[in-house]
């Protein structure tokens, strides 16, 4: 079992930046494939990134492709989301969750942390 607990979200203006942290606990988290999602207000939960176990490959939501990177270090048990040129509507609850041994974005993922809230507003 895994536990995951996300970090850095926050308030910040239109085209601000902020970085994400999910630390994950025991000691096979690179057999985990991590995954981002995201939910506003009275929306559903969508995907946002994902990254596989070795960091070598990454797939992101059309709605944020070429303003978040996802990356992860295996040593520190933990995955980053970098979220950049920041937009009221990337306003939401953030979530980090993990595959064990998942090859695939759109898996059913095994565990999920408790979410970190990101607004983004003047």
């Amino acid at each position: 079992q895994v536990q995951l607990v996300e970090s850095g979200g926050g308030l910040v203006q239109p085209g601000g930046s902020l970085r994400l942290s999910c630390a994950a606990s025991g000691r096979t988290f690179s057999r985990y494939l991590m995954g981002w999602f995201r939910q506003a207000p009275g929306e559903e939960r969508e995907f946002v990134a994902c990254i596989n176990r070795s960091g070598g490959g990454t797939v992101y939501a059309d709605s944020v492709k070429g303003r978040f990177t996802t990356s992860r270090d295996n040593a520190k048990n933990t995955v980053y989301l970098q979220m950049d040129s920041l937009e009221p509507r990337d306003t939401a609850v953030y979530y980090c969750a993990a595959d064990y041994e998942g090859s695939d974005c759109t898996d059913v993922y095994d565990y999920w942390g408790q979410g970190t809230q990101v607004a983004v507003s003047t």
